[in-house]
């Protein structure tokens, strides 16, 4: 327990520091979102309303130090600020909107691939030399050597525009409104397929390689050796044994690619046009929109210290030398 108390003070000394450099990137750079706002006015915004919005979105001439505080309080009251590319919508209602789609999609897309692609690791491992071992990690790795945007551009050529079978662009079709009902869930399902194939396809290939290195290195040691002399059973040795230890660095990787979901695949969200956080992230940059760049950058770190720190928890359930080393 005291192992995982000192990675939580550590996790949460990241978080400080995030918090520290969220804040003070955007003062390091030319102009402000006000500013910027006040230039695409043309003349229309007196100088007084530009001041208004600079003490509103907190570039003050204030002390750094006031400044800071204030963003700390904001932050802890779940205060955002307002967006300026989305006519001043709360920031945290723009993040909610652009966070629920990312996770079908990319979310969506990571778990399949790394269930998907621990299974595959799992079996070519066990079936080493064979035929199947010898095809299909080459086979994926090459798929994912090509970015997940060409992918995806690829897909929306010939399923898209070409074939018909698959809409290429937004979340769902612009004559429906969100509801829970069979049409808009069929119609927002198949909106997100090509975007999610692309990312598996262009991903499958990682999560399998790094799952069979790992697993053929387990099936070697000494431990898994005893397991076969006992006479278990060939799917209890693989499952139980090789592969829940072998298992552990992919689990690393999966917190790390969570950054990456929350972060949206913002490429392929592009080439959709679908309106997750990558795609928001891209409008707030044009519109040097600041607060929104911020919310932004502060759910994906704050993102990743999380999934390291559920994956903390579960290596510290799978792996008996890490309760060992805690004590």
């Amino acid at each position: 327990m005291h192992y995982l108390i000192r990675r939580l003070g550590l996790y949460g000394v990241a978080a400080w520091v995030a918090l520290t450099v969220n804040f003070l990137l955007p003062r390091a750079m030319p102009g402000d979102a006000a500013t910027a706002m006040f230039g695409r006015a043309q003349g229309k915004m007196s100088p007084e309303a530009l001041e208004a919005l600079r003490k509103a979105y907190g570039f003050t001439d204030e002390p750094l130090l006031d400044q800071y505080l204030t963003y700390l309080a904001h932050l802890l009251s779940g205060d955002l600020g307002v967006s300026i590319a989305r006519n001043f919508e709360p920031v945290t209602s723009v993040l909610a909107t652009g966070l629920q789609w990312t996770l079908l999609v990319a979310g969506t897309a990571l778990v399949i691939s790394f269930i998907l692609g621990t299974l595959l690791g799992v079996l070519v491992a066990w079936k080493r030399g064979s035929l199947l071992d010898e095809t299909l990690p080459g086979a994926l790795i090459f798929l994912g050597a090509f970015p997940y945007f060409w992918l995806a551009m690829v897909f929306v050529y010939v399923l898209g525009f070409k074939t018909g079978l698959f809409p290429v662009r937004h979340a769902y079709s612009d004559h429906l409104t969100p509801e829970w009902s069979a049409v808009f869930i069929a119609d927002m399902m198949a909106h997100a397929f090509l975007p999610v194939l692309s990312i598996v396809l262009a991903s499958l290939g990682g999560w399998l390689l790094g799952m069979r290195n790992t697993m053929i290195a387990v099936l070697d040691t000494a431990s898994i050796k005893l397991a076969w002399a006992k006479g278990l059973s060939p799917w209890r040795v693989v499952l139980q044994y090789a592969a829940r230890n072998a298992l552990l660095p992919n689990l690393t990787g999966f917190g790390m690619a969570l950054g990456f979901v929350l972060g949206g695949s913002l490429l392929t969200e592009i080439v959709f046009s679908y309106p997750g956080q990558g795609y928001i992230l891209i409008e707030a940059i044009r519109a040097q929109d600041y607060p929104l760049m911020q919310g932004v950058f502060l759910v994906i770190t704050l993102a990743v210290l999380v999934a390291n720190w559920l994956v903390d928890l579960a290596t510290y359930w799978l792996d008996p030398r890490t309760r060992e080393e805690a004590r």
